[in-house]
């Protein structure tokens, strides 16, 4: 087992900041977990141009690793915490914890204005915008319902910082949480699709506690990484 410190998670574990910007977190033979940059793809994308990401660089620092060991995703502009499974047992049991809702995930975001309300839940239905790729829409009738609690952490210079608990995972639902009316009414400071970003790794949205249970000894983990905003 190789613990990497720097996150709440173990007393004493090491932070590996690697020299392409992935940080890895913790590693032993069945897991790593990871602190991704924003503007970093978590899974290859389509072209050669977009290789380059989570799952590449663990591939590369884990051979031994299975050919698919991603989990779940962030966004590319999203920063914080992944874990990946080395192993076909790992993958199955961490996956089999997201689906059943038993991971813990909590976010930090930025947003671009001030909010009055101090917390509470959101929950609107979404979908893709096939025109308009990967653009998500508020759907009442057709789209998929995400859920989140949110809570406000403070006001800085006309910004809100909130701490973002989403209770489903569906794509960018954090970012249409906060930008539509519907919502909270304010972008996240960067966001190039519902906000005034213009490329990536702009985006104040950082995924900064992660708890699961070990997929092999089943103990709990859980792990925090600060957010660099």
């Amino acid at each position: 087992m190789r613990p990497h410190h720097g996150v709440h998670a173990l007393r004493g574990v090491r932070r590996v900041n690697l020299p392409d910007g992935l940080t890895v977190v913790y590693e032993d033979r069945h897991i790593v977990v990871v602190d991704k940059p924003s503007g970093l793809l978590s899974v290859p994308g389509k072209g050669e141009a977009n290789q380059d990401c989570v799952v590449s660089r663990v591939k590369a620092l884990h051979p031994e690793s299975i050919d698919q060991p991603s989990v779940h995703r962030l966004d590319q502009d999203t920063s914080g915490l992944l874990v990946l499974a080395l192993t076909e047992a790992a993958h199955r049991t961490l996956s089999m914890q997201f689906m059943d809702k038993l991971v813990g995930k909590r976010y930090i975001a930025l947003l671009d204005g001030v909010v009055e309300l101090d917390a509470g839940v959101i929950e609107l239905s979404f979908r893709l915008d096939p025109d308009n790729r990967p653009y998500q829409v508020y759907d009442p009738e057709r789209g998929k319902s995400g859920t989140t609690r949110w809570r406000k952490l403070g006001v800085e210079n006309g910004r809100t910082r909130v701490e973002f608990m989403p209770l489903t995972g569906r794509t960018h639902q954090l970012r249409l949480h906060a930008s539509h009316p519907k919502g909270l009414g304010v972008p996240i400071v960067g966001d190039r699709l519902y906000g005034t970003g213009t490329g990536p790794g702009q985006l104040k949205l950082h995924a900064w506690t992660l708890r699961f249970r070990h997929p092999e000894t089943r103990k709990p983990m859980e792990f925090t990484s600060p957010p660099p905003f």
